[in-house]
């Protein structure tokens, strides 16, 4: 299935082009391979995990819809944990999902040029006898960015595309190229996690102890 997921994602979305510009195809398509063949991993432990504490297959699987829930809600994708409340947090810090994401997207997408559509390029005016490179230039040696008319003045509107590489759109996400394999790392830690949680509640509520013991 991991396999199946990763030739339909890839590929057909054309992200095995970002890793073109610095020679990384290998590299890159087998990690992004690995983690999702590693959140297979953990969604079947997890199914596990909760099953073998939970003796009614109706309240585990609505357990596991709330396990889900929470899984998707605060992994970053619906708001970072620059827009969260203290205690979410920290269940964005103690989210596998937040590792997977981190882990796809700075594989799939990191070290290549951005380019801003029509529509996501900023439009304004600049101050009169200067052009809109002269204008920027400051703030672009700060943060980055790309003027798209640079020799433009005052009797025309700039046209500036604030993100021009994939690097600074995943800082904006709280996502670093850099940790890519320590997330696909430390998904191995819940995997574990799952594994050893769900050998010990099959003992614990499974297992028949003292008097309970058959003969």
């Amino acid at each position: 299935m991991a396999i199946f997921c990763f030739l339909v994602w890839f590929y057909p979305l054309g992200v095995y082009q970002n890793a073109q510009y610095s020679d990384t195809m290998h590299s890159r398509s087998t990690l992004a391979f690995l983690i999702i063949w590693v959140l297979f991993l953990f969604a079947s432990s997890m199914a596990h995990m909760l099953i073998a504490g939970i003796t009614s297959d109706e309240m585990a699987s609505a357990f596991a819809n709330i396990v889900s829930i929470m899984l998707y809600a605060f992994c970053g994708i619906l708001a970072g944990p620059d827009a969260l409340p203290g205690f979410w947090i920290f269940m964005y810090r103690v989210n596998p999902f937040t590792y997977v994401t981190a882990g796809l997207l700075s594989t799939s997408l990191g070290n290549a040029p951005m380019h801003c559509a029509d529509n996501e390029l900023l439009s304004f005016s600049v101050p009169p006898n200067q052009t809109c490179a002269e204008y920027l230039r400051p703030y672009m040696e700060v943060n980055g960015g790309e003027v798209m008319n640079p020799t433009a003045s005052d009797d025309e509107q700039c046209r500036f595309c604030s993100v021009t590489w994939t690097n600074d759109f995943l800082r904006g996400v709280n996502i670093d190229f850099g940790t890519r394999w320590r997330d696909f790392g430390l998904v191995w830690v819940y995997v574990v996690f799952n594994v050893s949680a769900a050998v010990f509640l099959y003992w614990l509520c499974r297992v028949p102890k003292g008097n309970k013991k058959r003969t």
